[in-house]
């Protein structure tokens, strides 16, 4: 009896032990199937990168070359979707971009836009190196230090022009009056471009005309409706009985600005949509009191873009305004900064805008009721004559 129960023991612990163990086997390569299933197979790119590191005949960056390698992939974005504004920045490249968008940054005092050349100039920021170097509205810069920066985006080739004060940058311009293209070496300066710069006007042709406001608005930089909003009423005050806003040249800035610009003339309502792929559609609605409203006409030319668009579209909109020059840019997307733990970023583009009617300024642009175009060959202003005289005809009741 007792020797029977013992090997009944014996055989049931030995039965359990191979149970046990093959339990414990089952568990061991359950965790190991597991295990594997977490790690992700290398990418394409990561294994040509750590064989290019390990092989090549040269020592490599991994930095640059993983910058190439986005470049690339933003490059093949902007060839299939015909996708202008998608862009990849550098860790340098991201700071130059930061400095423009706050307004400040070292360079020759320019603000540009993109063309198939290179770089239009849009405007001359006063007593800055370009001026002093002889550069013009509407010329264009199309070599930068002896490399040609024809068909780059407009960020980029802004900022090989940009660099630490007191350098030289050698710039290749074709003069916007025709002729050969000149040499220049310009030196870089500090460089704070003023959003907004307003003074009192007289209206119409003559001297006698009513006294108005005349803003330049140049860039949607941070605080810039700030800015917008404390020269209009400052002006007023002064008593300025109209606006004659110009956009002429703004290549645009931060969304946001547009929005809170559209702000100080738009009393409620939407002022632009967006639609994008990761976060559905989004009205953006005017903020903050309006100012008092007064006959206004806003300037617009080929170098009106982006977020200056969109602030003239919603005062045409609302009919809160009179177009004047002639068709703007045309642009209609938005792009994003988002930021690379490489220290670099990617400009991308992220959604599709449209006015407040629902219109979308793709390839046309806005059109102004009003046609006038500045020879920049002549010394007077015509397109801002133009304005005037409208303004002019709008206080009169005509």
């Amino acid at each position: 009896m007792n020797a029977g129960s013992d090997a009944t023991r014996r055989g049931g612990f030995v039965r359990g032990l191979a149970l046990g163990l093959l339990a414990g086997l089952l568990v061991a390569v359950a965790i190991t199937a597991v295990a594997s299933l977490l790690e992700e197979e290398p990418t394409a790119s990561e294994q040509a990168l750590e064989l290019i590191e390990a092989n090549y005949f040269r020592d490599v960056d991994p930095g640059d070359l993983e910058g190439a390698s986005v470049r690339g992939m933003v490059g093949e974005l902007r060839r299939r979707y015909d996708d202008r504004f998608s862009h990849y920045f550098g860790p340098k490249a991201v700071q130059e971009l930061d400095d423009a968008t706050s307004g400040e940054f070292s360079g020759v005092g320019l603000t540009v836009t993109e063309v198939k050349r290179g770089l239009r100039v849009a405007d001359v920021i006063p007593d800055a190196p370009a001026e002093e170097a002889g550069i013009e509205r509407g010329d264009v810069v199309v070599r930068v230090d002896g490399q040609s920066i024809a068909g780059e985006p407009a960020d980029v080739a802004a900022a090989k022009i940009k660099g630490p004060p007191g350098t030289e940058v050698e710039l290749r311009v074709i003069p916007v009056t025709g002729g050969a293209p000149r040499d220049l070496s310009v030196s870089r300066a500090d460089v704070r471009v003023p959003a907004v710069d307003g003074e009192l006007v007289r209206a119409g042709p003559g001297k006698g005309g009513p006294r108005v406001a005349y803003v330049r608005f140049a860039t949607f930089s941070e605080g810039a409706h700030g800015e917008l909003r404390e020269t209009i009423e400052r002006l007023y005050r002064e008593g300025a009985e109209g606006l004659l806003l110009d956009l002429r040249g703004n290549g645009g800035g931060l969304l946001n600005e547009a929005v809170l610009s559209a702000g100080a003339f738009v009393e409620d309502g939407v002022v632009v949509s967006t639609e994008a792929r990761a976060s559905g559609q989004q009205d953006f609605q005017a903020q903050g009191e309006a100012i008092e409203a007064k006959p206004t006409v806003v300037l617009i030319n080929r170098d009106t873009a982006s977020a200056a668009e969109i602030l003239a579209a919603a005062l045409d909109d609302y009919g809160l305004a009179t177009l004047v020059g002639t068709r703007t840019y045309g642009k209609n997307t938005v792009q994003e900064k988002l930021s690379l733990p490489s220290g670099g970023a990617l400009n991308l583009t992220i959604g599709e805008y449209v006015t407040s009617e629902g219109t979308s300024l793709a390839g046309d642009g806005l059109r102004p009721a009003v046609e006038a175009r500045d020879d920049p060959a002549t010394r007077p202003d015509e397109g801002r004559e133009a304005g005037l005289a409208e303004l002019e005809s709008l206080l009169e009741g005509g």
